[in-house]
């Protein structure tokens, strides 16, 4: 993935949350344990990540308890202003995907479209209005204050160590964008309809893989998304980016963490979708840049 180096950053969206974000109350790591604010999905690597997987939604209909005030380090992105900095900068990289991503969906949503609140990085635990969270939840999207959280050591100590996925630069634009794509159902309004909570066909898991078509919408666009000045953001996405995507969300697989942390598979707990959905769902966006396409809740076959 290649960066424009005249094309400026915007990091008003973009902050980190210092000295762990204060307490609250924490998510439940137990199987089949309650998220704060009565959440209809999350991820927990916790005590076994079997319960509710990576890359959550973290759909929390109400809200949770904020556990104090947060603290920002003001002048962590401070110092991202151009693409060239996203090229020699993982937070300036960072910030210059969230821009494209805002950009894209500004774009394809029109006047439908609100931006994120922030994408916050944090380490260890946070404070949220969906309530208090660990790094063991995984990155997140809380829709009660329109944030995307994660957590900057999630890629090497969860992703790569004990979950065996890939390592390199576009992973963690996979992981952004799928975010991203719980923020547009936000908007439109398609959390709302999720009533299931668990199985190989439940809302749970069709939102999950739309959020991946989202993900592969925005791929397929980026290098061709402008910002505000008119100038594209991302010059180039190799093969070797998109293979990495596909890597990544096979990893997080439900079927793939099951049988690496259980050694069987259990269709019925699945929240997220198998390995082999979640990368053809990506594949779908990535082909057809298209909403309707990525309708998981009208598809027969998920």
């Amino acid at each position: 993935m290649r960066f424009n180096p005249k094309a400026r950053l915007d990091t008003r969206r973009t902050r980190h949350a210092g000295g762990g974000g204060g307490g609250g109350r924490g998510p439940s790591l137990g199987r089949g344990g309650s998220l704060p604010g009565g959440a209809i999905g999350g991820g927990s690597i916790g005590a076994v990540i079997v319960a509710v997987l990576v890359f959550a939604a973290i759909s929390y209909l109400g809200g949770g308890e904020d556990g104090g005030p947060a603290t920002y380090d003001t002048e962590r992105y401070a110092a991202c202003e151009t693409g060239e900095d996203a090229s020699t900068s993982a937070d300036c990289a960072r910030v210059a995907v969230e821009n494209s991503l805002h950009d894209f969906w500004t774009d394809e949503l029109g006047s439908r479209y609100e931006p994120i609140s922030a994408l916050t990085t944090f380490e260890g635990s946070v404070s949220t209005r969906c309530g208090g969270a660990t790094s063991d939840v995984g990155p997140f999207y809380c829709p009660v204050d329109d944030g995307i959280y994660l957590d900057s050591g999630f890629f090497d100590d969860v992703l790569e160590r004990q979950l065996g996925g890939p390592d390199g630069g576009f992973v963690e634009a996979y992981v952004l964008a799928h975010e991203y794509g719980h923020h547009v159902q936000d908007v439109l309004g398609t959390m709302s309809r999720v009533r299931t909570q668990q199985g190989p066909t439940s809302d749970a898991v069709r939102l999950e893989l739309q959020a991946d078509c989202y993900a592969g919408m925005w791929a397929r666009a980026a290098t061709t998304t402008e910002d505000a000045a008119g100038e594209v953001l991302i010059t180039e996405l190799t093969d070797e980016d998109v293979r990495l995507a596909l890597e990544a969300a096979a990893a997080v697989g439900d079927d793939r963490i099951q049988e690496r942390t259980q050694g069987q598979v259990t269709e019925e707990s699945w929240t997220h979708g198998s390995a082999e959905q979640r990368v053809r769902w990506f594949r779908t966006g990535l082909d057809t840049g298209s909403l309707e396409a990525c309708d998981t809740f009208a598809a027969d076959r998920l």
